[in-house]
């Protein structure tokens, strides 16, 4: 650490009683699972998460400009929909020399905290670990200073805030204006409160040691606030005696509506921090205890684990707003329609139901505010701005989600609240087809410029929602309805393989578009290929474009030139004829690196491998986990366990890459630290196909059609959240055990390996299929014909 030479402080006594913690954070971590970073990549972000609140700094413990949607600000403290901080910083002195704890050397990730190891002196070590508690607008940053040396020390200790107040992205559509920020120290409580000078915003902290002096502006650590921000210091004197250590603690704490608010916060985490702390403990336990995987694989176990973790820190409760889960962090913080199409069916699959309520619940009250024909909104901000009201793809796979929830719950009565908005967004999708073909017209999940023809995404995806929405329908009593969505989604289904199927191409079609169009969009493709230095797709591109100008007429076709990876779409739902997905699976394994699938396939390049080199934001060129995860999904629809579990290993290739126990949303290393869907990419080919797990809670029923990779002998999966039941299946050499908490429920195991003569519960079964009916609370299937 390089040493800054001191300057004198003005000295002021404060009033502080200390607090020493019973039990360090340290010692409460000790037993959680823990992921150490790699020094390469000290200088990358990681996020300390909670509902309310997360901080975001880099693994060295500094706390550097990052993001773009409100450029340089996407870090630091956030309280949304409000900024608190820009950071903090520890700086120490010894005498005349200057520390600043700004570069950690190492770096350990825990499910609910993190933690950074300095070493600024030859006699002192260093360890800071932070958390945010549960529902609480504040978080605990504590130190352990430790003198390794053989004589005393007298340190001055300087916690610097950086405070900058401000508001979220989009405040100035509603008209909220960021002010300057104004300080007072409390000599009875030793602590800051700053406020916004224009609006109602306030934040406060201090520490459980007693204060010697404060400063504003802030101490050598201080950064020079830019802007309406400003740094605030609190010092306080520690000895150190040989060979001791001594734990230090602080607090900040924020409100959006007043600074009682805020007190009351610092207040109750600085009083109730060990507690706080070991609640969030046993929360983590409970979501690692659901659906609870084992398996031969450990490196996909892990990930697994983590994923579920990683979900959790993406959930964002905003007073005002309400509660669901974010897309990414660092700037996609808020809440996405389209991303939870995808995620929240992974958290179904792992238990996270009351999650995933409230999030469509949100979802839906942010679409009817700037919607009133069931179109579900695209992206909004956390103070409920909404920036795009809805792409053509996110409405039909939102209402697949719809009926995806109520056969996890059987929770009867928001499917009849949710049941409108269905209907009213198939009308939505209907008045979007210009011609009537049953094909949307507009942008999917794929933002190419000009490319907002008819798209396959967007096609497949109307075909699942008329699929639910048929089986909502006849849920609900409306048998017309349901006849009626059944009959357009098979018609879907059929055109889909009909004339969206290439077979020169071995896959389904990017898009259909006329001659004219399709030309356009080959000659800006080819000029893509040539920038990006991908010869072999140029030379593909040119060949194509022959073909397509010898077309005799601007009739709309179906045509395959950027290798999307929504072409495997139809294989992701289960829509495509059998020896289509065969042949577009094959295609589809082309278009790969040693991490996943290729977002545009024109953009393969076979030498990339490495860590990815962007210079600026661009998902030009990107593998991507979404990507990766639906084809993972795809091949395991298929039957193909072996190929799905390749497309988990990629995935496992950049797991952990950057972020100790992460997935970036870019593969290995770019884009956001933590992604919403990665929990689909994950979880759903695991629970929904590698186990068969088919729920019905709706009928108390659950089927298992089990299809595990090669090797997978010996698994488990453990307390799957079905309705009100848990279940838990275990499958070995010998055979299956079934348990569940509801005697009533249906247990149907499917299974090949029900052609060895079994026994259940040690008397011989009567088959006449490979399929079982099973009831009670424990079931033991062995087989005899070993």
């Amino acid at each position: 650490m390089k040493p800054i030479f001191l300057i004198p402080l003005i000295i002021v006594l404060a009033g502080c009683t200390p607090q020493a913690p019973s039990e360090s954070f340290d010692t409460l971590l000790s037993n959680l699972p823990a992921k150490a970073g790699k020094t390469e990549y000290l200088n990358t972000p990681y996020v300390a998460a909670g509902d309310r609140l997360y901080a975001v700094g880099h693994q060295d413990g500094s706390f550097p400009d990052l993001g773009w949607h409100v450029t340089g600000e996407m870090g630091g403290i956030w309280d949304h929909p409000i900024k608190l901080m820009d950071g903090f910083m520890l700086g120490i002195s010894t005498g005349t020399v200057y520390y600043c704890l700004n570069n950690a050397q190492e770096f350990i990730n825990f499910p609910i905290a993190n933690q950074h190891k300095f070493y600024p002196a030859e006699a002192i070590t260093v360890t800071r670990t932070q958390f945010v508690p549960d529902q609480k607008e504040g978080m605990i940053i504590e130190y352990i200073l430790e003198n390794t040396g053989d004589e005393a020390l007298n340190l001055k200790v300087d916690f610097t805030g950086m405070v900058d107040l401000r508001p979220v992205w989009l405040s100035e559509r509603i008209n909220q204006e960021d002010g300057k920020d104004l300080a007072d120290f409390d000599q009875l409580t030793g602590t800051w409160s700053a406020r916004d000078s224009l609006n109602s915003w306030h934040t406060v902290f201090g520490t459980d040691q007693p204060i010697s002096a404060w400063q504003q502006p802030a101490s050598q650590c201080s950064d020079s606030r830019k802007g309406n921000g400003i740094d605030l210091m609190i010092q306080s004197e520690i000895a150190l005696q040989p060979r001791e250590q001594k734990v230090v603690r602080y607090f900040i704490a924020g409100s959006y509506s007043s600074q009682e608010q805020a007190k009351e916060t610092y207040e109750e985490i600085q009083q109730a921090a060990n507690s706080l702390l070991k609640q969030k403990i046993a929360r983590y336990e409970a979501i690692a205890n659901t659906a609870k995987l084992a398996i031969p694989d450990e490196e996909i176990q892990e990930m697994y684990t983590w994923t579920k973790y990683n979900t959790d820190w993406l959930m964002r409760d905003v007073a005002g707003q309400g509660r669901g889960l974010s897309a990414g962090i660092p700037d996609y913080p808020w809440w996405f329609g389209t991303d939870n199409t995808y995620a929240l069916q992974g958290l179904l699959a792992t238990g996270a139901h009351e999650e995933v309520k409230a999030t469509i619940e949100l979802i839906l009250q942010l679409s009817e505010k700037v919607n009133d024909n069931g179109r579900i909104m695209h992206e909004a901000s956390t103070n409920g701005v909404v920036f795009n009201p809805g792409n053509l793809n996110t409405t039909p796979y939102f209402i697949h989600l719809l009926w995806q929830y109520y056969q996890w719950t059987g929770d009867t009565d928001m499917l009849r609240k949710t049941y409108p908005t269905v209907q009213k967004g198939l009308e939505w999708l209907e008045q979007e087809d210009k011609d009537g073909n049953g094909y949307p017209d507009g942008a999917g999940m794929m933002e190419i410029h000009g490319l907002h023809s008819e798209m396959i995404d967007v096609v497949v995806y109307t075909q699942a929602a008329y699929a639910a929405a048929s089986k909502m329908a006849n849920t609900l009593g409306d048998s017309s309805a349901s006849e009626s969505y059944q009959q357009q989604a098979e018609y879907l289904s059929r055109k889909i393989n009909e004339e969206w199927w290439v077979p020169s191409a071995g896959s389904f079609a990017d898009f259909r578009a006329t001659r004219v169009e399709t030309l356009q969009l080959i000659d800006a493709a080819i000029v893509r290929a040539d920038t990006i230095q991908k010869p072999w797709a140029a030379e593909e591109l040119k060949k194509l474009k022959v073909q397509v100008g010898r077309l005799r007429d601007n009739r709309v076709q179906s045509q395959v030139v950027h290798h999307n990876w929504v072409v495997n779409t139809p294989m992701e739902l289960g829509i495509a004829d059998a020896d289509k997905a065969e042949l577009a699976l094959e295609t589809a394994r082309k278009y790969t690196n040693p991490f996943g699938m290729y977002v545009t396939g024109i953009d393969r390049d076979e030498s990339q491998g490495k860590a990815s080199k962007w210079k600026s934001f661009s998902y030009v060129g990107a593998v991507m986990t979404l990507p990766t995860g639906v084809q993972a999904i795809s091949e395991a629809r298929y039957g193909h366990a072996d190929a799905s579990l390749e497309y988990l290993k990629k995935l496992a290739n950049g797991f952990g890459y950057a972020l100790p126990g992460s997935m970036y949303e870019v593969s290995p290393d770019y884009g956001m630290i933590v992604q919403a869907w990665n929990i689909y990419a994950v979880a759903t080919p695991i629970v929904s196909y590698y186990f068969g797990v088919k729920p019905e809670a709706y009928k108390k029923m659950v089927t298992f059609e089990p299809n595990f990779p090669t090797g997978w002998d010996e698994v488990k999966l453990e307390n799957i959240k079905v309705g009100n039941n848990l279940i838990s299946f275990e499958k070995s050499k010998s055979g299956f055990v079934i348990t569940q908490t509801q005697s009533d429920w249906k247990i149907i195991l499917s299974s090949p390996e029900l052609k060895k003569s079994p026994s259940i519960n040690g008397q011989p079964a009567q088959l006449s299929s490979t399929v079982l009916e099973l009831t009670g609370l424990r079931n033991e299937i062995t087989f005899s014909n070993l």
